[in-house]
């Protein structure tokens, strides 16, 4: 377990295969932490490649910062872990919330874009009654922290019949909500219910992306995922059957697959 000062905070992360691999960033989810990338990371160190993965702000072992935590801020994080780690250009890639910090990244940091991974994600801005619904959970989350939340949502993180059919990720998935900072996560959803919209920066996207979905995913449905996928001047849509909104955990095979056939055309 490595962690490092990197603007102004302390970040837990993973720094994993070969230092001249292509280099990677995962980004992970609300609310999760870096481990819900290890099967990606496992399977893109064994092709070679480098992958990096860290915790938020907020999340994990990072610091918490207790408030609100703009996208912006968690991109910049980003940007000062590459600087640190001695990287000027990644595949930068991220599911959900880790999906719009992605696309933030990119929007702020373009030429340090070698390509983008977006998965299960929406780069719509929020809507007044999503910023109602985040600001009300974040303060929900303070007062009671993420047990109940977890309890509720796991069957949409998580398609139902993977909550039975494959045991060992829902626990997983509810391990992670459930040691989460409840001061981290409501930063992260009040700047989260503040984000832009980021259809006009992606439109005009100069790199390669991938765009993933779980076939069964309600926060993001496939549908979603085509728009965004006709959005990008260079793009390829994966679909992952069997899965809802954490298609990297529930099919990692799949996932994998995909990834791996992508980052072929982004490699040197």
């Amino acid at each position: 377990m490595n962690s490092l000062q990197a603007n102004g905070i302390s970040i837990g992360y993973d720094d994993r295969g070969p230092v001249d691999g292509l280099p990677v960033v995962l980004v992970h989810g609300h609310p999760f932490n870096r481990s819900m990338w290890d099967p990606q990371a496992d399977a893109l160190t064994r092709a070679g490649h480098r992958v990096i993965t860290a915790d938020l702000r907020g999340y994990g072992t990072s610091e918490v910062v207790p408030g609100t935590a703009p996208l912006s801020v968690f991109a910049q994080d980003t940007a000062a872990l590459l600087d640190r780690l001695g990287l000027e250009r990644a595949v930068i890639g991220g599911l959900s919330m880790g999906g719009q910090i992605t696309m933030e990244f990119h929007r702020l940091f373009p030429e340090r874009v070698r390509a983008l991974i977006l998965a299960d994600t929406s780069p719509a801005a929020e809507t007044q009654e999503g910023k109602a619904f985040r600001k009300a959970l974040a303060d929900r989350l303070l007062a009671e922290g993420l047990d109940g939340y977890a309890d509720e949502v796991i069957d949409k993180m998580v398609a139902p019949y993977n909550v039975t059919g494959v045991p060992e990720v829902a626990r997983h998935v509810l391990a992670m909500m459930r040691a989460t900072s409840p001061q981290g996560a409501a930063a992260a959803l009040r700047g989260r219910a503040e984000r832009p919209d980021y259809r006009a920066s992606l439109a005009e996207a100069r790199v390669p992306a991938l765009v993933v979905v779980g076939a069964d995913d309600t926060y993001t449905p496939v549908a979603e995922a085509r728009a965004l996928h006709a959005l990008l001047p260079d793009a390829t849509l994966a679909i992952v059957e069997g899965a809802a909104h954490m298609p990297n955990l529930e099919r990692p095979a799949d996932f994998n697959a995909a990834v791996l056939q992508f980052l072929e055309r982004v490699a040197p």
